[in-house]
């Protein structure tokens, strides 16, 4: 007989207390229930007995503070049995005590607002462009009129173009130069080969070591009367500097002529010699000017016969004898004058300002350095005062620029206003819309981050500061 199968059948057949027999399942899930947070209590248990705060944290330190992982307090203040949410300013201090971000400026920005931590082992100087908008996408002051611009809030919006390029701004420099000239082939010398100059064959940076091409041993191996800080313009008020020492490679040192220039501009002064003049101040020309001469007609002493030469007749001037016979000390002031004739008005003039200053409404007269009346010692010699150089060190003294960062970049890429430059006035540096080509957002771009270009503290300003720690402390975790 078939047995009947009906719905209170099948029930009966099941199990109502299934769910409370023991399982794998329920077993392991048993023991993680319990032996998770077990484990969780002991290990914090075991991190609060050894000193250790980094159960705390909420992300590893920059590589800057990386030894300080252990050293909670050492920027937070305990509150309560737990370390504050953010350190303060004075911790801050208390190792680096650096100057406000802008003596003007509004509002009191705490450090750890633009400068986060526990972010990994990145560098706690690279802010986001948010933290810089915060102030300036509406930039205030607290002494009123702005200096800069008021509204930016990254490199490709609202960035204005580099001040040293804006409307009006020239080159203060007195040196005279065509860098569209020296771009093109041009001969080396009056009877030299056609070159054609690189830009590093004039512009390098302080630690470049290369060989120069165009140097020349005898003005590279003489110390001259003038000191580098004669040359150069002085940096502005205001000027910032990392506070790391610079490598020597971030900016172009200034142009020196012993290394850049003298293998071309010869600053020959007479037939009789092979060498030229030192490049130096008037007043070591006219003293090596007259030793030579000095030198020379001690040597010929038949030389002191003159003969006139038509070839120097001038219009509306006394014709001079055929013959004359000097002294040799009228011999040696002659030829003096005549070099320094060649120098101040041809040879020197060709690149450097001069002028002939005047004294109670009369030109400022240096004797020969021989003895004698000026009637003995025959024509007296002016001596001109040289404008300084003026040559600017850094064009943008609140910002920072590293040449060696862009090495792989030819030099004209950039500066391609250097091809075309004729005038000394000309600022030859690339534009904004040069740096936006490489630096923008985006993966296939170079970082356009402000704190790329930007320096926020002077820290020539800084303040010293305490030693606190010591190494076998930091060591051992405080313990």
């Amino acid at each position: 007989m078939a047995r009947t199968r009906t719905t209170k059948k099948l029930a009966q057949r099941i199990d109502l207390n299934y769910f409370k027999r023991p399982s794998p399942y329920k077993r392991a899930k048993f023991w993680l229930s319990l032996l998770v947070p077990l484990l969780a209590l002991t290990w914090i248990v075991w991190r609060s007995f050894g000193m250790d705060s980094r159960v705390y944290s909420s992300g590893r330190m920059s590589a800057a503070h990386a030894v300080l992982e252990k050293e909670c307090a050492a920027c937070h203040l305990p509150q309560a049995g737990v370390f504050s949410a953010k350190a303060t300013d004075n911790a801050c201090r208390a190792c680096h005590d650096g100057p406000v971000h802008h003596a003007t400026q509004t509002q009191t920005i705490g450090c750890a607002t633009c400068h986060s931590e526990h972010r990994g082992r990145r560098s706690i100087t690279a802010t986001s462009n948010q933290t810089c908008a915060e102030c300036h996408s509406d930039l205030k002051t607290s002494d009123g009129p702005l200096r800069y611009a008021a509204h930016i809030s990254s490199l490709e919006h609202g960035h204005p173009q580099f001040a040293a390029l804006r409307e009006g701004q020239r080159d203060p420099q007195t040196i005279k130069l065509n860098h569209a000239i020296h771009m093109k082939p041009i001969r080396r010398g009056p009877n030299g080969p056609i070159v054609q100059l690189e830009c590093s064959d004039c512009h390098r940076p302080v630690a470049a070591s290369a060989q120069w091409i165009y140097a020349d041993a005898k003005y590279t191996s003489v110390n001259h009367s003038y000191s580098d800080q004669d040359e150069v313009r002085p940096l502005p008020s205001g000027t910032l500097w990392p506070p790391k020492p610079l490598t020597g490679r971030e900016l172009m040192a200034p142009v020196k002529f012993a290394t850049a220039c003298a293998g071309c501009h010869l600053l020959t002064f007479d037939e009789r010699f092979d060498d030229g003049v030192p490049h130096d101040k008037p007043e070591v020309v006219h003293a090596f000017l007259g030793k030579r001469f000095g030198e020379y007609i001690a040597a010929h002493p038949g030389e002191v016969r003159v003969a006139r030469n038509p070839k120097r007749d001038l219009t509306g001037r006394p014709i001079p004898p055929e013959v004359r016979i000097l002294s040799p000390a009228q011999w040696v002031s002659e030829r003096t004058a005549d070099a320094e004739e060649l120098l101040w008005r041809k040879t020197c003039k060709q690149c450097h300002a001069l002028h002939f200053p005047e004294k109670d409404g009369h030109a400022r007269i240096s004797q020969s350095t021989f003895e004698g009346p000026p009637s003995a010692n025959g024509p007296q010699t002016i001596l001109p005062e040289i404008e300084p150089a003026n040559i600017t060190l850094r064009w943008m003294p609140r910002a920072k620029f590293d040449h060696d960062a862009h090495r792989g970049f030819s030099c004209v890429s950039c500066h391609e206003k250097a091809l075309t430059g004729t005038e000394t006035t000309d600022v030859l540096l690339p534009g904004i819309a040069t740096c936006r080509t490489c630096h923008a957002p985006g993966p296939d771009h170079a970082e356009s981050r402000c704190f790329e270009c930007h320096t926020y503290h002077d820290w020539s300003k800084r303040q010293e500061v305490t030693p606190k720690f010591t190494l076998p402390s930091l060591r051992t975790g405080g313990r």
